[in-house]
């Protein structure tokens, strides 16, 4: 069969029919008649994987937890939809619902997630699972997190937001650390006074400080962010290996500098040198934490607030 005639079924065309579908429910703020009289639909837009065109699709529309659900069903058939290949690649979506219109970000949750997600939906909508029992293919279910807040709800800061709070204050440690470094050059070797704290003493506790926090930062992105966001967002493999790759030539250079700052000793230790490393260290972070911040953030912040302490 041509792929003229599988889109065609009783001499009609499928695409054409859900243009009309799309063109009724936004003529109607989602409410619909006949064969879709009394459903629950939503217009989902996408990125094509392969053309990198806007994509609109009609599909139902569940919401659980203030969170939209859809199911990649295809009515049971053996193939994924073509939206969700787009969402795999490209997961930032815009939602209609007839009421609302929000961009969102489509997570696919891991196996057993999943199978929880589908019992609650074919608890509602009972005809996916007649969808599932048509075919050998697991039925994905897809969340849909809305990226910023609801209208008239005051905006809740995410993990991502303070991600990069924590960029902030390790990009000022860094600062006062070069800082320390810039008084060494400058006032000479032979001027820095031995009375505590003296300035070398300064910058060793002050490297202890930065370095463990930025250790400590990279080890639980490595352990617990990166693998959450990679289970959930395939599109973010690539970005995520990278980051993971660029952890370890950051843990390389921040040992040498602290190599160096414990050995500081005023009038022999090279404080051009030392400087320099710190400068390396400061481009190799920014650039990192720009990355960083341009590729994460997002999705962190629709999955989850920030953390809370105290």
């Amino acid at each position: 069969m041509s792929k003229e005639q599988a889109e065609t079924w009783a001499g009609f065309d499928v695409n054409e029919l859900q243009r009309q579908v799309i063109a009724e429910f936004r003529a109607n703020n989602g409410k619909m008649s006949g064969m879709f009289e009394g459903w629950t639909l939503a217009v989902l837009t996408t990125v094509g994987a392969k053309s990198g065109l806007r994509r609109e699709s009609i599909l139902g529309y569940l919401e659980f937890a203030g969170k939209g659900i859809i199911v990649a069903s295809s009515n049971g058939a053996d193939k994924h939809p073509a939206w969700y290949h787009n969402i795999r690649k490209n997961p930032i979506v815009t939602v209609e619902t007839g009421s609302d219109t929000y961009q969102a970000i489509a997570a696919i949750p891991p196996a057993q997630e999943r199978d929880k997600l589908f019992d609650r939906v074919i608890a509602e909508a009972p005809g996916y699972a007649d969808h599932q029992a048509r075919t050998a293919r697991e039925i994905p279910v897809v969340v849909l997190h809305r990226i910023g807040p609801k209208p008239g709800e005051e905006r809740v800061k995410g993990m991502g937001d303070w991600i990069v709070e924590v960029h902030d204050w390790l990009r000022k440690e860094l600062e006062t650390l070069r800082a320390q470094a810039d008084r060494a050059i400058e006032g000479g070797m032979d001027t820095i006074e031995r009375t505590p704290p003296d300035l070398a003493q300064q910058m060793r506790t002050h490297c202890l400080n930065f370095c463990g926090a930025l250790k400590k930062h990279h080890s639980g992105e490595d352990t617990a962010v990166f693998p959450m966001l990679a289970k959930q967002f395939p599109a973010l493999a690539p970005a995520l290996a990278q980051l993971g790759e660029e952890h370890k030539v950051v843990a390389r250079l921040q040992d040498d500098i602290q190599q160096l700052v414990d050995s500081f000793v005023p009038g022999e230790t090279d404080s051009v040198q030392l400087r320099a490393d710190l400068e390396r260290l400061a481009d190799q972070l920014e650039s990192h934490f720009r990355y960083e911040e341009e590729t994460i953030v997002t999705a962190l912040n629709a999955m989850a607030p920030a953390p809370e302490f105290g």
